[in-house]
């Protein structure tokens, strides 16, 4: 690698009247074609491909790389002996192109796809009107290039601001920022950046409200389901989302065949759950791609085949996973007059009748989720571990299912007072009296 100065050679070269050309009265040296037009001086370097690259600069000497020659000359060089060299070039792309580029790139089911897209619209701003100072319907970074970007935590912390004055919820946001730090994850390990500015402290996102989960009682999950029952003969709902943890699309998608009512092992299969795809309706495996068990308890297996008894399960067919995936059927305990499926926006209303019957308040919390916080709320009453418990509700990290549902786990000091009592008056000991400890009796109360 070198620095070269632009706009001097060592020899003069001959002019257009066929005479040597004298030196410049500035810098007392001979011209070269090209002097002063442009940065004067000019540093050239091979990749680690051997291509030939360049880039010229205002000054020689300095600390900053970025305007001066012989700093970002020693800084190439070492990252190339470091292995960390990344083309400038390759960082120009804008934030919008590459992101496109990645998103064509995802082996993804069509659901999450389609959910990184709506996150995409966020981060290229498509669906937005005209702004003041930039483009109409562009975000503050989907122009800028990924080089620039990467070194700016301010503007993504700007594109934050922005997405909470279009009202998107804290939670919401923090699914977005993710999708924007994937992209750059990406880019780092395509060569086109080296950080990820989601990643910077600067960087702050709305803080999610914490609300405690209030699981329902089983007088209220009764009334729910005395009007499912009423309104559309599926009052087992309530009992299958409270008594076996079930998300709302698994609900929808539970099939007499997941359910082995005898023996033993008394369990629900979690197979399927029902999807919204680009406006149809598919069978897809539940969140996370897995299949779980979970056990069926006498009282819910009563339930179940009272509704089994009362409406006969309907056999449905559609595709699997994609709207042109292969055929899946399945003899759904759940669904329409029409005999289709039941999904979460067609089933809103209903949902929202049962909870009236509740006596819930109309707030987020007391969707049909409620229920399955009311299953946790029980296992845990019960003292089934949080392992378990992660493991019966689909949870891939257990410490999710402790953070969430920690303050639901029976009272541990009280726990603690009684195993404590439990040892000290174990193998036939008595607690010593107050007076022999030394302690007001007061204290002991």
């Amino acid at each position: 690698m070198s620095v070269y100065d632009r706009w001097h050679t060592a020899k003069p070269r001959i002019g257009s009247d066929g005479e040597p050309v004298a030196k410049c009265r500035e810098h007392k040296q001979y011209p070269s074609s090209d002097h002063g037009k442009g940065y004067r001086w000019q540093v050239r370097w091979r990749d680690e491909n051997g291509k030939q690259c360049k880039r010229n600069f205002p000054k020689k000497s300095g600390s900053s790389p970025d305007t001066c020659a012989d700093a970002f000359d020693a800084k190439v060089q070492a990252e190339l002996n470091a292995g960390t060299y990344i083309d400038p070039a390759a960082g120009k792309i804008t934030l919008e192109t590459f992101a496109k580029q990645w998103r064509a790139s995802l082996v993804s089911d069509p659901a999450s796809l389609e959910t990184i897209d709506k996150h995409l619209a966020h981060i290229y701003d498509v669906e937005a009107g005209p702004r003041s100072r930039r483009a109409p319907g562009k975000s503050v970074i989907a122009s800028w290039s990924m080089s620039r970007l990467s070194k700016s935590p301010h503007a993504v912390q700007q594109w934050i601001k922005s997405l909470e004055v279009k009202k998107l919820s804290p939670g919401y946001i923090k699914q977005i920022l993710g999708t924007l730090s994937q992209i750059f994850n990406a880019a780092i390990d395509n060569g086109i950046v080296t950080a990820n500015p989601t990643r910077a402290r600067s960087i702050k996102s709305p803080p999610i409200p914490k609300k405690r989960i209030v699981p329902w009682t089983i007088e209220m999950v009764d009334a729910a389901a005395v009007e499912l029952d009423a309104r559309q003969k599926s009052g087992a709902i309530a009992y299958l989302g409270a008594g076996a943890g079930l998300r709302e699309s698994e609900i929808f998608g539970i099939a007499e065949e997941d359910i082995e009512f005898l023996g033993a092992s008394r369990k629900i299969r979690v197979q399927r759950q029902v999807k919204r795809i680009d406006g149809k309706l598919v069978f897809a495996p539940p969140k996370g791609g897995k299949d779980r068990e979970v056990p069926l308890s006498d009282a819910l297996s009563l339930r179940l085949s009272a509704q089994i008894e009362s409406r006969t399960p309907v056999e449905v067919t559609l595709p699997w996973r994609a709207v042109d995936g292969p055929p899946h059927t399945a003899r759904l305990l759940f669904v329409k007059a029409d005999g289709l499926p039941w999904y979460r926006q067609s089933f809103e209303y209903t949902w929202n009748k049962a909870r009236q019957a509740a006596g819930a308040p109309a707030t987020k919390e007391n969707g049909m989720h409620v229920l399955r916080h009311t299953a946790a709320s029980a296992w845990l009453a019960g003292g089934v571990d949080i392992r378990t418990l992660a493991e019966w509700l689909g949870h891939a990290d257990p410490g999710f299912t402790l953070r969430t549902y920690t303050h639901l786990m029976p009272n541990a000091a009280e726990r603690g007072r009684k195993a404590m009592d439990d040892f000290l008056a174990s193998a036939g000991h008595t607690l010593a009296s107050p007076s022999a400890l030394n302690v007001p009796s007061g204290r002991l109360r």
